[in-house]
């Protein structure tokens, strides 16, 4: 991969992805072994007008060692200093930049009963940090390779040459090429987006109904002030940015306790380092009450029970079947690509953001009006080729997606 379109990648998330301001700090996280291309993001981080660029960097193995020899309790602290950092946080709010290149499988065999325990203890004390900056800076998620992950991916190919194509995947993904203004194509990319929310919030569905032969037959209802979100978001400054890299969904976020029915997956789960495989979940009374896996039953048991509103879901996305993702092929074992190339649904933490006034409310407020709150978000792939989702407002009904893609009423915008 040549250091000009990692630059070029780079300066994409820095302008396009944080919309790094003249004067504000920057936390990038990222992995140890990212050295080279977090140089040149920071490098284009503090060319946008950063103040200060900050890096949080993490190693998988280095993790599993930690739930190995720590206890349960010194796992579960937030030591004085962090709560400081995340404190100050509040106070000068950074953009933070997510940089994803962990090995899907990275964190195999960890002690997930100790993993989940300390992760519910810690959340007791920093929710009230991230609730604070919710909605008021700007953040990003984006991905460069590494060479396990390449090799999880490409497992036929020699490391050396998996590598080069997964960077080509993620470059093409995003809109990069050696030869194009990608600044230029997310503004129009961005624009499609906002057409597609700008129709359905028009029809203002009162429930969606999904199903496909493959076992999903679903219906999720939706809050009257629900709207349906695309591509750039904005703090409540009014300060834009795209929140991940690469994009292609429509979403919002459901009525809590009013969904009813059976949604398979997909594709597989990549969740905290390990994979959740041919899974299924049923609802009722909005709650996930029965599901089944055929690889990681375990982590699935546990992610449903992390908190009570992990059994809820807090997000609805459209994604068509033919993607430029899904029709790359590839199947990336990350969920920040895998959700872009299909239909998914989210457990957990719904979005404020997506209700109509939302910047006047408080989240008890929002939470009476049916928005999920959890510790967790993680999304689930339902997309398939014969997927149909209809739209449903005073028992009329609306075709949104036919056979896995955007049925004709809604392909002309």
């Amino acid at each position: 991969m040549t250091k000009s379109l990692m630059r070029k990648y780079a300066r994409l998330i820095a302008k396009t992805g944080a919309n790094i301001k003249k004067g504000q700090p920057v936390i990038i996280y990222a992995d140890i072994d990212q050295g080279e291309f977090i140089a040149i993001l920071a490098d284009e981080c503090y060319k946008a007008g950063a103040v200060r660029v900050e890096v949080e960097w993490s190693y998988q193995p280095l993790t599993k060692l930690h739930y190995r020899y720590r206890s349960l309790k010194t796992l579960s602290e937030v030591p004085a200093w962090k709560e400081a950092k995340l404190k100050n946080m509040t106070e000068e709010l950074p953009c933070r930049i997510h940089i994803m290149s962990e090995d899907p499988d990275g964190l195999k065999g960890i002690n997930r009963d100790k993993m989940q325990k300390s992760r519910i203890a810690t959340y007791a004390v920093t929710k009230q940090y991230s609730d604070a900056i919710e909605n008021r800076h700007q953040w990003t998620i984006a991905a460069v390779p590494s060479r396990q992950w390449a090799k999880k991916v490409f497992p036929e190919q020699r490391v050396s040459k998996a590598y080069e194509m997964l960077w080509d995947a993620i470059l093409k993904s995003v809109y990069v090429s050696a030869d194009n203004d990608p600044q230029a194509e997310w503004a129009a990319h961005n624009r499609s987006l906002k057409e597609k929310c700008d129709l359905l919030n028009a029809h203002a569905f009162d429930y969606l109904e999904y199903k496909s032969s493959n076992g999903t037959d679903f219906k999720a209802w939706l809050m009257p002030q629900s709207r349906w979100h695309g591509g750039k978001d904005a703090t409540l400054s009014g300060n834009e940015f795209n929140a991940n890299i690469p994009t292609e969904e429509i979403f919002t976020s459901p009525k809590r306790g009013f969904a009813e029915g059976t949604l398979v997956s997909t594709k597989p789960l990549s969740y905290n380092g390990q994979l959740i495989e041919n899974f299924s979940i049923t609802f009722k009374d909005g709650k996930a009450s029965d599901w089944q896996a055929e690889k990681g039953k375990d982590l699935l048991d546990k992610m449903i029970s992390m908190d009570e509103g992990a059994a809820y879901l807090g997000e609805l996305a459209l994604v068509p079947y033919d993607s430029p993702i899904n029709n790359s092929g590839i199947l990336f074992y990350n969920t920040l690509f895998d959700e872009n190339a299909s239909c998914h649904v989210a457990l957990g933490k719904g979005f404020a953001d997506v209700i109509d006034g939302y910047e006047s409310l408080t989240a008890e407020q929002c939470a009476e009006l049916g928005l999920n709150d959890s510790m967790i978000h993680v999304d689930f792939m339902i997309g398939a080729p014969d997927l149909s989702i209809k739209g449903y407002k005073d028992g009329r009904a609306t075709q949104i997606f036919e056979n896995g893609n955007w049925s004709e009423e809604f392909k002309t915008h």
